[in-house]
């Protein structure tokens, strides 16, 4: 767990910003629905972007950094990935997400992914990144290597590694890679170590990303 579910991100509330949000259900390209918080201002914007939650997928902190983004002009959407095995409906702070975190899968998330840029190119924006945290981050950086048209990609604290499964992971993709990467990682993280951070830094120089 990255932080307590009741943590709110520290980023200052801008009050009186003209926004708007809605709770979305979205449809990936293979039929999965899933769920969704979108965030807009109210005034036209060039730019968007698509949050990937931690590995315990959407719940407050994530729609509360969405209206941080659009209170600065910047229209996002925060999703959720286990709308295939666990519904659309909001959970509350005992939800037991590993059980679903394994069951996800890398074409699944991507899936996902796309519906959301898709969904934030229809508010106005044609200028989209992804951020991710944890899993998320991961799951940015494999956005990249994806198709979705990026224009970057950033995240928190991923394992750039292969996955638990063996799936390949953003180290093995970096040559698929169409798009800058934003890495900020842990410098004392027991798990992702600062080799794991130079064979990353490596493979993303080596592809010229």
């Amino acid at each position: 767990m990255c932080f307590d579910a009741d943590s709110t991100p520290p980023i200052p509330v801008i009050a009186g910003a003209a926004v708007s949000h809605d709770d979305l259900v979205l449809t990936s390209a293979d039929g999965a629905e899933f769920a969704a918080f979108l965030a807009t201002p109210e005034e036209s914007t060039a730019t968007g972007v698509v949050i990937l939650p931690d590995v315990r997928g959407l719940y407050r902190f994530y729609e509360e950094l969405a209206l941080r983004f659009a209170e600065r002009g910047v229209s996002a959407v925060a999703i959720d990935y286990f709308g295939r095995t666990a519904g659309v409906a909001k959970r509350d702070d005992d939800f037991d997400y590993m059980p679903q975190v394994e069951q996800t899968t890398v074409a699944g998330i991507q899936a996902d992914v796309a519906a959301a840029v898709r969904r934030v190119h229809e508010t106005g924006p044609t200028t989209i990144f992804t951020v991710g945290f944890c899993f998320g981050g991961r799951n940015s950086w494999l956005a990249a290597a994806s198709g979705h048209g990026l224009a970057g990609a950033i995240g928190f604290y991923g394992r750039p590694g292969e996955g638990r499964d063996g799936s390949p992971g953003p180290i093995d993709r970096a040559a698929e890679m169409t798009c800058p990467i934003l890495a900020l990682q842990a410098g004392d993280d027991q798990n992702i170590t600062a080799e794991h951070n130079a064979a990353f830094d490596h493979a993303l120089e080596a592809a010229g990303v």
